[in-house]
């Protein structure tokens, strides 16, 4: 195989293998990281490693954590998404219609703006909360970290890394999380390949790229934070939101949106979870919608919003941290 790096934005690869990557975080970037394959004459280059079998970590170039020292290889396409896209919606939404339960004082006034069809769901709640005063008397705590134990069993937070040198990861504090579970979410702006993210991009080691080229930025600072805000303000459904900002602070209201703080693994630590793609369908309920912490670049897309999940590989027990893959060859 020949392997031609065109850009930092952009990575040439033979016709029939597919990429994906996540900015390296005070590390190699992909230019760099294909110099070194080329300059080995292989993909994994490390004495003795052998040949990873499908969906397994493949150490390579570097043992450093937060750098790009190894990759994650896919033999089939059809082997990327070792959940399907139905699990991942219906843990999604498990997670989100417990949120928006326990957010009942914000969420009574928006419920009668809904159609019927979907009132009619949350019946219950109309009933208790007859008024904005009144849902304002018998306000709930609203607690994210407690819906998402609740539903899925666990809880992830923010820390600092146990890598000296990677600045802030992801935990599990809470709970233990089964093999296959939809862990984190990595949030951000969302953009095609055609459209400007040349500025957002310099010095951002938080761009994602899709293996079909769609690009996230998942930067909670600075022009990505501004454009972020922006379009999420523009999709607006009058008083109803159609995505969640609040990852862009320390208290997010969907707690699975820090999937963007997660760190690259190495040989000494392997991944435990992987990057899985998930178009968000035209039937998610408008409801839980203001739980997606992405957004599209342009309000007149044409394709479905896409997020990326972050999935474990294996059991994760309390208190470790999570590391994944950040290149992703697929044959």
């Amino acid at each position: 195989m020949q392997f031609n790096h065109s850009s930092k934005m952009q990575v040439s690869t033979p016709g029939n293998v597919s990429t994906r990557w996540v900015g390296a975080r005070g590390g190699r970037s992909p230019g760099e990281f294909w110099r070194l394959i080329k300059k080995h004459g292989t993909m994994f280059p490390v004495t003795g490693a052998a040949r990873p079998g499908p969906n397994r970590t493949a150490p390579a170039c570097s043992g450093q954590a937060g750098h790009w020292g190894t990759m994650r290889f896919v033999p089939e396409t059809s082997l990327d998404k070792v959940i399907s896209d139905r699990a991942v919606e219906a843990s999604l939404l498990k997670l989100f219609h417990a949120l928006f339960r326990r957010d009942l004082s914000n969420q009574a006034k928006c419920l009668n703006l809904l159609p019927e069809s979907v009132q009619s769901k949350y019946m219950d709640i109309l009933t208790r909360f007859q008024s904005v005063e009144e849902t304002k008397e018998n306000e709930m705590d609203f607690n994210p970290d407690g819906a998402m134990f609740e539903t899925l069993g666990f809880i992830v937070k923010r820390a600092t890394s146990s890598l000296s040198f990677a600045g802030r990861g992801v935990f599990i504090t809470t709970g233990k999380v089964p093999k296959g579970t939809v862990v984190c979410m990595y949030p951000g702006t969302v953009y095609q390949q055609y459209e400007p993210i040349l500025f957002q991009s310099i010095c951002n080691p938080f761009i994602f790229r899709c293996i079909d080229g769609v690009l996230i930025d998942g930067n909670d600072k600075g022009i990505s934070k501004v454009i972020y805000r922006s379009c999420s303000g523009r999709d607006r459904l009058g008083p109803y939101k159609t995505s969640d900002v609040t990852w862009l602070t320390e208290t997010p209201r969907n707690p699975l949106g820090v999937g963007q703080y997660v760190n690259n693994c190495s040989n000494e630590k392997e991944a435990n979870v992987y990057y899985q793609e998930f178009d968000v369908p035209s039937t998610f309920p408008l409801e839980f919608r203001q739980y997606i912490p992405n957004v599209n670049y342009r309000h007149d897309a044409e394709r479905p919003l896409r997020c990326v999940l972050l999935v474990a590989l294996r059991d994760i027990e309390m208190g470790e941290e999570l590391f994944s893959n950040y290149y992703t060859i697929i044959k």
